[in-house]
Order: C-alpha cells, then structure tokens, then sequence
C-alpha cells in the first residue's frame, strides 16, 4: 500500500476500532488475535527484576490482568477525558484506580497505575498507538493521519484531550468527528436514501441522539442531544451492585474491598447482560473466598425489569432533538442503532415506541454491526477528506454545535453570537462598544449557554483588549469574531475598528465542568425561561436608563444648551429625576415608560444637538467628504444597545 493512508478510529469507551475505505466499502482493521475489537485497557505488567519502567499492554491482554493485577490496569479512560479533579474523583468511586496524591485542582488530573502516573489522555494514546500499530502492520506502511469520533455532547476540553491523545499517539487528527454523524455516513454510504434519520447511539459510557437530513449527497446535522454519563457500564455497575449486595447477605462475604473478585464479578455481569440479548435466562456462578458459590438465575423479564430506569433516561433526549429539529416521530424515515448496548432487546422496543416504528410498520436499522459502524463511518470521513476514492467525492458532511456561544454583556446578560444547532465549520460576527467615557480597556467573558445570564451559563475564557483610545461611551466599534472550526474548537478575536487594536484567544480546555452542567444546561433554559427573560428585561431597562441618564447629565455643558426655553430645561430636569428613581426599582414597565418620557423631553435637545453637528461636519468640507463623516457616525453601535461590554 501507499504511504499517506488515512484511516477512521472509534475511540470507545468500552472498545476501540480502526477502519480503512477498500474501493468503496469502509472496512474494519483486525488486530494481531484476529479480532476487530480492541478493548479499552491499558495495563502496567510488574516491573521486571533490575527494570527501570515497566512494559505497558494493551487490549485483550490487558483486560486479562484486571482480575489478577487490578490496581496496575485501567479501562473506560473516555469518561475522565478532558474533566477536572472534583469530577475524576466522584467518577473513580466505580472504578478500581486511584488518583496520584500530588494533583491539585485546576491541574490535568493523573491516574496512578503501580509505581508510574498518567494522565487520561496519555492512556488513550496508548490505546490509539495500538489502533495504529495495527493498521500499519495490515497495510505493512505508515500510518500518520486519522480522523477520530467522539461523542457529539463531548464539550471542548474533551474534544482538546481526544485531539492532544491523537497527537501523543504520532497522529495528526484531520478532523473530530461526532460518533452519530460517523454512523450516519456508514449507513448512507450504503443506500444512498434521501430523508430524515435518527441516529440512536447506546455505547459503553455515553448516549447520543442526533437527527440528519440526507439530500443530494449532503449529511446535515438537524440538532443533537444526549447524556455523557450514560451507557452499557451503568448496566454493569448496576448488576454487580445487586451481586455484591446478595453476597454480602446470603454468604456474609464482602468483597467490595477485594479489588480482583470485584472484577471478576463484573466480567460475570457483562457475560450475562450480553447472554441476555439472545437467551431467555443467564446464570451467575462465582466461587466466592469462602469456597461458596454465589449461583443466581436472572430471568430477562427480571433484567429488563432492573435495568428499565437507566434505558428511560435516553427518552427525554430523544425528544428534545426532535423538537430542536422541528419533527415528530412520524417525520422520521429511518432509525440508526449505534453502540453495543443497542443489542439489549428492551433498548430495541424503547426505540421502537420513541419513534413509533411498529405502527408504521418501519424497523431500526441494524444492518451493520452496531459495534463497528461508527468505525466505519470515521473510515467514510477520512477517506472524504483524503479525496481518496470517487465512492466519497459527492459527500459532504455538515455538523453542528450542540449548545450557543456568546459573551458576557453589560450588566451580566448573555450576548449569543453562534446559536445552539449552527451548523459547523461555523463563524459570525457582531459589533459592540463601550458603556463608560475614555473606556481604555474591555474585558470579553466568553461564554457556553442557553440561560438569558452569563452568571447561569458556562464559562470558557476571558480575556482583554487593551489600548482603545479614550472615547466618549458609544463610539468605539468593536468587531467580535466567534469560529468554530471543524472539529468544534473555539476560536474568539476582538477588534477596535477606529484603531485597529486587536485581541484573540484560542479557548483551552476548562477542567471544572460537571456531568449534570452539560447534561441539564438546555432544560434549565426551558425551566427558567420566563424568569431569565423578566431578569434581562430588567438589567436592560437599567443599562438603557444609565445610558441617557449620563448622556442628560452632560448636557448643560452642550453649547445648544441656552437654547432651550426654561420650561423646557425643567420638563428635562423633572423626567430626568423621576428616571433615575424608578431605575432603583425592579418594575422593568415603570423604568422603560419613565425612560420615553425622558427620550420625549430631549427631543428637541436631541435636534439641536444633530443641527449644530451637521453644521460644524460640513464647514470648510466637500459634501463627499461630509457625507462620509457623517456616515462613519450613524452607523456605529448605538450607545444604548443592551449588547454592551462590562
């Protein structure tokens, strides 16, 4: 083969897949035991006799070690990717390994595995040099470039650490590629249909929905919605919390302590989960330290019984992404199940009666492995971007950003410059200026959100754009650029047009986001709305009331003053007061009605004022000329926009 191949890599939270395009059929890549799946582990071997770093293995022969050498393996590294230590910490209570004591919070949490430390995606760079030690051996060349899938939820500091991994595995990462969407390719690929498709994504550790349309070769991402805590492991963990339980009652023997019996009793629980999908009863049969067996038949109704609150929780997601979509379920032409856990007959029945499939006589597509099709996919991907074969020169592939971005405005709103469901690559631009005279400085607060304040909102960066000239409040143009590139990293700059000053910022992974911030930050949109909004309307009311407050003050210093009658310099004076006592108040009605009044009693200040500037732009000037000046004047930011930096 050539060199320059580029290859698909699922990154799984349970196993990892590579796959290549062969003529115009993406294919999975075995690995060395002749097995498409490589499990997620990574295992430290003991350090051999006079060694000085111990030999570090991955997949089966790892997963092998968990029940002898529990405390030197680790597995489902994906749900601590790119999280902070509070996070890590509450996520390790289900898992055997241990944080290394010298972290500190802020800091790239590490994992302590024997005598060595890694942080988590150093251990997925293991997994990803496997992946590519695997498919050089198959093409007997190099492999420098992937495209690899991660879930569509994954926020930036995730999708950094999914890149920073590929990079610390010898791999330029061309593009992040969200694992529904991957799936999505794979199955288009094949037919070709033209329509509306749910992609239903069930994996080891995480739950995405996303809904496509197909048209004319172009993948359009609708809307996406889903749960990063969520998959085939809360199953698991579930199973060996009921076996732990009755072991402990019926024989007396707790092995919570015993690391290795924990994990033999997982991989009893996950034999019988998978046993489960195709048989109507599975068994437990364990020997326990005391020379008892713990032995238990569970029924499938019993299993489907247990697990049918961990599988309800896809539901609501699920609905949400038709409504951001604009569907019902009677829209849907067709249903993707993606992810080993989709096998679980129950999974099945909850997907046909979400989508109402069954009455319209319709069933999931379940024609490709739901293991190996988002391989497939990212495989479809790559070779689009390689323009490798004429199977993929027609496609196109448009994403989209799972939650708005913006920035913090004056008095604390939230200033949206990317809506939630842009589609990605995604730019946009808006104009702002300052709230306060001789404003030398702006701080730009970049935000992630759908709440009407900043404060309710996730924080990505900050930053500042020094050396704009002393201006009066209002006049200063300041551009703000916001661009998501391909795989959904934020790119933010700030411009002061008048005198070119310029700021930027690349946005880094943020280690304090929790599960819940991501999973529930859309409701509590929904659940606050009418509160947010009254709660904007209010500091906007202020904003504009401060605004012409200080422009009223200002104005006895104005040459056109003396032309104002006394009646009317008092009408002023009175709607100014009665303004600036109502601003105190938290009644947005009586704050905007006192501010007309107080616009009203200006009015013919305001003429004068635009009289004598029209004059002074004109004297000793061409028209052209005036005109431009002029020009340069009306268009900049009204000084009253809400949309104003603190």
């Amino acid at each position: 083969m050539a060199e320059g191949r580029v290859v698909g890599i699922d990154l799984g939270t349970t196993n990892s897949l590579v796959a290549y395009m062969e003529g115009d059929k993406p294919v999975v890549i075995p690995g060395v035991d002749g097995s498409n799946l490589v499990p997620s582990v990574v295992a430290l071997d003991p350090m051999p006799e006079g060694g000085t770093r111990p030999t570090v293995t991955v997949g089966n022969s790892a997963r092998r070690a968990l029940i002898e050498t529990p405390e030197r393996v680790i597995y489902s590294v994906k749900r601590l990717m790119g999280r902070g230590l509070s996070e890590v910490q509450s996520e390790l209570k289900l898992f055997p390994f241990r944080l290394a004591e010298d972290v500190e919070e802020g800091e790239v949490p590490r994992i302590q595995l024997g005598e060595l430390k890694f942080t988590p995606p150093e251990i997925s760079a293991y997994v990803l040099r496997q992946l590519k030690r695997n498919a050089e051996r198959f093409f007997g060349a190099p492999v420098k470039q992937a495209v690899i899938t991660v879930p569509a939820y994954f926020n930036d500091a995730q999708r950094q650490a999914t890149k920073d991994a590929g990079r610390m595995a010898g791999l330029e990462v061309l593009r992040l590629v969200n694992e529904p969407t991957a799936a999505a390719l794979a199955y288009g690929l094949d037919r070709g249909k033209v329509g509306t498709i749910a992609v239903y994504d069930l994996g080891g550790g995480t739950f995405d929905i996303s809904i496509l349309k197909l048209r004319d070769g172009i993948f359009e991402v609708q809307s996406t919605n889903g749960d990063t805590h969520l998959g085939g492991d809360d199953i698991d963990n579930l199973l060996v919390a009921i076996a732990l339980d009755e072991i402990q009652n019926e024989h007396g023997v707790n092995l919570r302590a015993d690391a290795g019996a924990v994990q033999a009793l997982r991989k009893a629980a996950i034999d019988a989960k998978i046993q489960l999908s195709t048989q109507p009863v599975a068994r437990f049969d364990i020997e326990l330290p005391n020379n008892d067996r713990y032995q238990r038949e569970i029924p499938r109704a019993v299993f489907e019984n247990l697990i049918a609150p961990i599988l309800q929780r896809t539901a609501a997601p699920c609905k949400q992404a038709m409504l951001d979509a604009g569907v019902v379920p009677e829209d849907i032409d067709e249903v993707v199940l993606v992810g080993g856990s989709t096998r679980i007959p129950a999974v099945r029945q909850l997907v046909d009666d979400l989508f109402h499939l069954g009455a319209r006589g319709k069933k999931p597509h379940i024609e490709l492995n739901p293991d190996e099709v988002v391989a497939l996919g990212a495989a479809v991907q790559a070779d689009i971007l390689a323009g490798s074969s004429a199977a993929t020169e027609e496609l196109l592939l448009l994403d989209v950003t799972p939650l708005s971005l913006g920035i913090e405005a004056l008095g604390g709103t939230t200033a949206k410059i990317i809506q939630r469901n842009s589609t990605i690559p995604a730019s946009a631009t808006e104009h702002f200026t300052t709230g306060v005279d001789g404003q030398t400085n702006v701080a730009i607060h970049v935000v992630q959100g759908e709440r009407e304040l900043a404060a309710d909102c996730r924080s990505l960066a900050r930053f500042d754009l020094k050396g704009i000239p002393p201006m009066s409040a209002g006049l200063p143009r300041i551009e703000v650029k916001f661009l998501i590139d391909a795989d959904g990293i934020l790119h933010v700059s700030a411009r002061e047009q008048r005198s070119g000053q310029a700021a930027q910022i690349e946005v880094k992974p943020t280690y304090g986001l929790t599960d819940e911030q991501v999973e529930t930050m859309i409701l509590e949109s929904f659940d606050h709305a009418e509160e947010d909004f009254n709660k904007r309307l209010l500091i906007e009311a202020r904003n504009e009331a401060d605004t012409i407050l200080a422009a009223v003050d200002r104005a006895p210093q104005s040459p056109v003053w003396h032309q104002l009658s006394g009646e009317e310099q008092s009408s002023i004076a009175a709607a100014r007061d009665r303004l600036a006592s109502v601003k105190l108040g938290d009644d947005t009605n009586s704050i905007r009605q006192a501010t007309l009044a107080l616009d009203h009693a200006t009015r013919r200040f305001a003429e004068l004022m635009m009289e004598a500037a029209v004059t002074t732009a004109i004297r000793g000037k061409t028209m052209d000329a005036a005109g431009e000046e002029l020009s340069d004047e009306v268009t900049a930011p009204h000084p009253m926009a809400p949309a104003e930096f603190k």
